[in-house]
Order: C-alpha cells, then structure tokens, then sequence
C-alpha cells in the first residue's frame, strides 16, 4: 500500500466506505460506474452498459492495482487515501496471465507461484497461486495448455457457482452489505 494512502488513513480514519463504483471484469479491465450505469443493472449482470467506463489511465490503474486488497469477509477493495473502495467482481479477485513456460504473473503484474489448477463445467481455466484464486486471462489459455504439457501440472474439476464460497471471496460486496 502506498505510504500516502496510509497517512490519509490515519489522518481520516472514519471515512465511509464506497460500493457499486468500482469493476474488475474476466479481463483484468478496471471499470467506473456511476450511478446512471449503476441503475442499468449490476457490474455482472451482462446488460449493456452496464459495467461503466472502462479505465485506460495506466498511472490510475497502477495506483488501484498496488492499494487493493481483501477484508475479513473475502470483499476486495481498493484502498483510494482514506475511502475503501469496494470492488464488483466479473469473475474472480485475480486475472492470471501465464506464459509458455509456466510464468504466472496477476493482472497487478505480481508473481505468483502456482499451487492448483481448476477446470469448470465451462472449460474456464483458474490458477490457485501463492497470491490468491483468479481465472487466467483469455488470451493466455494456449500458454496454459503449453506449460501444463510442459510441467504436468494436474488438474481438478471444479463447479463455477461453488468458487466464491471454496476460495473465499464475495463477487459483489454491494450486495452483501444490502443483504446486512
């Protein structure tokens, strides 16, 4: 976390938290939503429009990328000074990307060291690294399929809908904290 987003923390501890403004879609793509998109449907909904404006300023997207994290209750959130910032998953908290050799790096372009592989009744491949459970990027499955050839990486079925509760993370806190 930066050091200035500690300090605003700590000089602002009681800022109320931020829900529904944030996306992390199946790609690694950060999203804004305000509140008219907000009103079209939820971020994974499918309805057009409704994921928001999809954020291109590389210096924002780093900054969410090194300030964000997951509370006691598997929401990820995005640390902005002292206002957390909760985050509608798409799919999965991490989106991998995997090189032919077996390289595993998250879409915040950290390393991480493989620990499972999952398949869902989609054919959805999923990394569980030393960082976390995330799905691997669509443009790196043969990269996938090249390493696992390469380093027999075995791998587990696993039902889609059963994710979120197995590895411990909530795709909307929007509306887990409407459902309090």
């Amino acid at each position: 976390m930066d050091d200035i987003v500690k300090q605003a923390m700590a000089k602002w501890p009681n800022v109320p938290h931020c829900y529904s403004w944030l996306g992390l879609d199946a790609r690694g793509n950060w999203y804004m939503r305000d509140d008219r998109t907000q009103a079209i449907g939820s971020f994974a909904s499918g309805m057009p429009g409704a994921k928001g404006s999809m954020l291109k300023h590389e210096k924002l997207i780093d900054f969410i990328e090194r300030n964000y994290g997951v509370d006691a209750q598997g929401c990820w959130y995005f640390q902005n000074g002292p206002q957390r910032v909760y985050v509608e998953l798409e799919a999965t908290p991490f989106v991998w990307r995997v090189d032919a050799q077996g390289a595993i790096s998250s879409s915040t372009k950290q390393a991480a060291s493989l620990v499972q592989v999952y398949m869902d009744e989609r054919g959805w491949p999923y990394l569980h690294t030393s960082l976390g459970f995330g799905l691997v990027h669509t443009q790196d499955v043969a990269s996938l399929a090249e390493a696992l050839e390469l380093w027999h990486w075995p791998i587990q079925e696993v039902r889609a809908a059963e994710l979120p509760q197995r590895f411990g993370y909530q795709k909307s806190p929007a509306l887990m904290e409407k459902n309090k």
